[in-house]
């Protein structure tokens, strides 16, 4: 017997034809509404409307259109931050008002209880949100350079804070509340693993960290405030990119695209937001590029770089400066310390092969050319790069190829104020700390009036910016483990500031 000829052609045939249609028609639309990604395999942004997904706006921006209520100074023409956002500065913010920020609908089709219980997860999280944000917006009206909340482990305090207060209240709502996801899929060496030590240490460190688990991660998805995505580009660069190839990138990023392309369809959560809650992280000059095989990744995501380069792409409303680190031998002890400021007898120093046009203009300035600016292409022998540092009031900070230099770390743990020498550079935590406070920026016309800029900055200036720099030390030093307020803690709470300017609704 052949049903399907005798129905074709029996009386019924309308009647038969009919339901197998609703039916195909029924699982293919369950199939799209349920998979956005199928719609559009290479996630252009273009394929995706904004009246199902809005723009990316700031919760914390106020009335008078501030960078950032982390910012204390409202006089002060801040660098740019996570905050800032001339498109809603207006808004009111209410507790509980669910109209602010951007919502992210996701229409699902899972089963009624689970799904409902998908949703009230959800709806806990941005309640918490919308919890934490009022109270660090009421926190930010005191203008006291001191925080005045309870903490056993350390008061932020001083100008080296935009606000202290708004920070710390900022900071110890992140610990009782943020968890961060860690996708499974992936294996090592390019996924899960990354290096820790030498230039790129900062990147694997991470990595090590959220992969061991002791803070912040969550294995359940569904209680996750955003989901890290853990590819290591320098590792993704060792194994697939070929130097013979005359620089051709793109193994590395399709690398980074299928592995979106396979989180998206095995999970929910990238297409809920359109990748908005998710973010991922890299030291590795190519960090940017690598992101840019994926629209979405590089438009939507919190994109976590050393290489924060506006002229490249990098975004302070929604990524992320993290601080670019060399140690040598993978250790991290010892890395702090320097001489008192009466013992420091060198004014400039700066040490380093030609790597950009900006140490070119440098070297050509300044090399052998005066004992108080002390400029070496290569030091000579016998002579220490950390001694140097520690006895030097300033060191300089020239971006090379691109605009992160770990010399800006290690001028603040050598305790020598360090000079930021760069363009287009967003330094790294600068939502919350006030860089004018305790390091000097030269742009690179002015390369040549480096001695003339640093010797106008007085002694008793001198002296309270180089306290400054140990005050702001313990931000910068990977413990391990981690201790709170550090360098690891730090990049969380800069994703966490992130992960506030958002709303994701499921309905």
């Amino acid at each position: 017997m052949r049903p399907s000829s005798k129905c074709l052609f029996s009386s019924s045939t309308c009647t038969c034809w009919s339901s197998h249609f609703v039916v195909l028609l029924f699982i293919t639309s369950l199939v799209f509404v349920s998979c956005p990604s199928l719609l559009s395999l290479d996630f252009s942004l273009s394929h995706f409307s904004w009246s199902w997904r809005g723009k990316p706006t700031s919760c914390l921006d106020t009335e008078k259109k501030r960078a950032s209520i982390l910012h204390y100074d409202e006089g002060e023409v801040p660098s740019p931050t996570a905050f800032s956002s001339d498109h809603h500065g207006s808004r009111k913010f209410k507790e509980g008002d669910e109209k602010l920020g951007t919502k992210f609908k996701h229409k699902g089709t899972g089963k009624g209880n689970l799904r409902a219980h998908k949703y009230r997860k959800l709806r806990r999280i941005e309640a918490a949100l919308a919890k934490a944000r009022f109270s660090i917006r009421e926190t930010s009206k005191n203008r006291n350079w001191t925080s005045t909340f309870h903490d056993s482990d350390y008061f932020p305090h001083g100008p080296i804070y935009r606000n202290a207060n708004a920070f710390h209240r900022s900071y110890l709502e992140m610990e009782k509340v943020f968890k961060i996801f860690v996708y499974e899929e992936g294996e090592t060496p390019m996924f899960h693993n990354g290096p820790s030590k030498d230039i790129y240490a900062s990147e694997g460190r991470f990595m090590h960290e959220m992969e061991k688990g002791r803070y912040y991660r969550t294995y359940d998805p569904d209680e996750a405030f955003v989901y890290y995505l853990p590819f290591s580009v320098v590792m993704i660069v060792e194994y697939v990119y070929d130097r013979g190839s005359n620089f051709n990138v793109d193994p590395v990023g399709l690398v980074v695209k299928d592995y979106i392309q396979i989180i998206s369809h095995k999970h929910p959560f990238w297409n809920r937001s359109m990748g908005h809650d998710h973010f991922m992280l890299s030291c590795h000059d190519w960090g940017p590029l690598a992101t840019s095989y994926v629209d979405l990744l590089f438009n939507n995501a919190i994109r976590v770089l050393c290489n924060a380069n506006r002229s490249e792409g990098f975004n302070p409303v929604k990524d992320v400066s993290f601080p670019e680190m060399n140690l040598q031998t993978g250790e991290v002890t010892g890395l702090v310390g320097g001489y008192t400021p009466s013992q420091r007898t060198i004014l400039a120093f700066f040490a380093g092969h030609l790597h950009g046009y900006i140490r070119y203009q440098l070297l050509d300035t300044w090399k052998n050319k005066d004992q108080d600016v002390q400029v070496y292409e290569e030091l000579p022998q016998g002579i220490s790069y950390q001694t140097k540092l520690r006895s030097s009031k300033f060191c300089l900070c020239p971006s090379g190829y691109e605009v992160a230099s770990p010399r800006i770390v290690e001028a603040i743990f050598a305790e020598c104020v360090p000079v930021l020498i760069s363009d287009n550079y967003v330094p790294p935590f600068s939502d919350v700390l006030n860089w004018n406070s305790f390091s000097v920026q030269v742009d690179v016309k002015d390369i040549p009036n480096i001695k003339k800029i640093l010797m106008g900055i007085s002694e008793r200036q001198y002296s309270r910016m180089q306290t400054r720099v140990k005050q702001v030390q313990r931000h910068f030093v990977p413990n391990e483990p981690p201790k709170r307020y550090d360098m690891f803690h730090m990049i969380i709470h800069s994703i966490w500031l992130r992960r506030l300017n958002i709303h994701i609704h499921d309905q």
